[in-house]
């Protein structure tokens, strides 16, 4: 499928789910009575239940057939599934929303009189405020659910995340042709920065390095006196043209270092090149990797040809900042890349989807407070001032906001801990284990208590527009 195709089909897919949840609107304005004394038919409630129930049956069942730490052929199906049993479940607490305004206006007796006004208005238009409300609650469960899950995926991906050189380090990878261009780029925009060269051998999978207790190194470094002080941290530590170097802090025997050369010309069978070396231990450095030294004239001298790899600045020589970094790379432009360890970073985008969503549940109570607008009259209960006729308005847009974001942050939040497995399922073959994540717990009270402040303070703010 090109990519056009599949940009199509998930705007398509994106399309049909945000038009399955809205329906929760559709299913609130057809089931509302008419009036504040109206009662909610109870057939429309167990028809809510039952499709609310049904979704959540999904989505427990997805969390169920994905929770193991294995190898998922295809995740895809699965996620699907689940996110469509997500907008099931909100699809069915439609009717739950008339029927939660008919309670506010008519339990709210000892409430003061713009809180009490302000409940009846809204329960008084059920079937004109309920889908506005309905779309708060939409949208703030897709904001809580969005949080849970990006909590989650954090949480996984910062487990998972793998180092590419030591924090601080400034890693600049370009094509061998190029040494002159990247030296004077590095070398100009960092003055009197001692670079670490790091090369290997012309087909890196042809090249094995093992030590006796460790087995294979996923890490070969090849090169001079700089990059072993990067690789081991210490300015002084001795350099030996014939000695190899193993940066570990695991337990065992690593005083010899195997290194076996085969190359893809050669016919199967025993390696070409084999050769065992004495090796020195030394613990890696903070937030250093597990690795294993070679010097350059070592793997030479065996007959094997190398090539430049990388050049690296070692952060305990020169602190990289990540203007520098820019420079750098603006430098060398596509024909080279320069890389800052920065630790992980993770992706701030959740927070987009997240703000449009309380943007949209803003909108929603907003929506309901015009809708619930009574004539000037019934001001006179509260004064009838524009100070009472600001504050009532307020009052509507409060209530009407928190009728839509509490259920719906209970709802966003039962849902984000259930996709939370299928959304952090892995396609490897080796899979890493899930980790424990702390689910937003207080960012979700706030929320449900930021959004009806929030509308207030808006409906506060424009007042309560013409009336006749």
């Amino acid at each position: 499928m090109s990519d056009l195709a599949s940009l199509i089909f998930l705007l398509a897919l994106i399309g049909v789910l945000v038009m399955l949840a809205c329906g929760a609107t559709i299913f609130a304005a057809e089931t509302a009575p008419r009036g504040r004394h109206g009662r909610m038919h109870s057939g429309h409630l167990v028809a809510g239940a039952w499709v609310a129930a049904a979704g959540l049956t999904v989505m427990a069942l997805v969390a169920w057939s994905t929770h193991e730490d294995v190898h998922y052929d295809d995740s895809l199906f699965p996620l699907l599934a689940a996110v469509v049993g997500a907008t099931t479940f909100v699809l069915g607490l439609g009717p739950f929303v008339p029927w939660l305004l008919g309670v506010v206006g008519q339990g709210g007796a000892r409430l003061p009189v713009a809180l009490r006004l302000a409940a009846r208005h809204l329960a008084d238009r059920r079937a004109r405020t309920a889908p506005a409300v309905a779309a708060t609650m939409i949208a703030t469960a897709f904001a809580v659910a969005v949080a849970t899950i990006a909590a989650a995926g954090i949480a996984q991906s910062r487990a998972q995340y793998v180092p590419q050189a030591r924090p601080g380090a400034l890693v600049v990878r370009l094509d061998p042709a190029r040494l002159a261009l990247g030296s004077a780029a590095v070398r100009e925009e960092l003055p009197g920065t001692d670079v670490a060269q790091g090369v290997g051998p012309v087909d890196p999978l042809s090249l094995t390095v093992s030590t006796p207790d460790s087995g294979t190194s996923s890490r070969t470094y090849i090169g001079v006196e700089a990059l072993l002080r990067y690789l081991t941290g210490d300015p002084s530590f001795p350099y030996d043209e014939g000695r190899a170097v193993v940066v570990t802090s695991e337990p065992g025997r690593h005083d010899t270092v195997t290194i076996e050369y085969h190359a893809p010309e050669d016919p199967p069978g025993e390696p070409r090149i084999s050769r065992t070396v004495p090796a020195t231990v030394v613990a890696p450095p903070a937030g250093g990797a597990e690795a294993v030294f070679l010097p350059g004239q070592l793997v030479l001298g065996m007959g094997i040809k190398l090539e430049l790899e990388a050049l690296i600045v070692d952060p305990s020589l020169h602190r990289v900042t990540a203007a520098d970094r820019d420079r750098v790379q603006e430098r060398l432009g596509e024909g080279g890349q320069a890389y800052l360890e920065e630790g992980f970073r993770p992706s701030p985008y959740w927070l987009l989807f997240a703000g449009a969503a309380v943007s949209a549940a803003l909108a929603g109570a907003l929506a309901a407070t015009v809708r619930s607008r009574r004539p000037g009259r019934l001001l006179l209960r509260v004064g009838g001032s524009p100070a009472a006729a600001r504050g009532l308005t307020a009052c509507r847009a409060a209530l009407a906001a928190a009728c839509g974001a509490v259920p719906g942050a209970a709802a966003g939040g039962v849902a984000g801990l259930l996709l939370a497995w299928p959304f952090t399922t892995s396609v490897d073959w080796d899979p890493a284990p899930r980790v424990p994540f702390e689910t937003p717990w207080s960012s979700i009270v706030l929320l449900a208590v930021a959004i009806p402040v929030l509308a207030a303070a808006v409906a506060l703010l424009l007042g309560p527009g013409r009336r006749r």
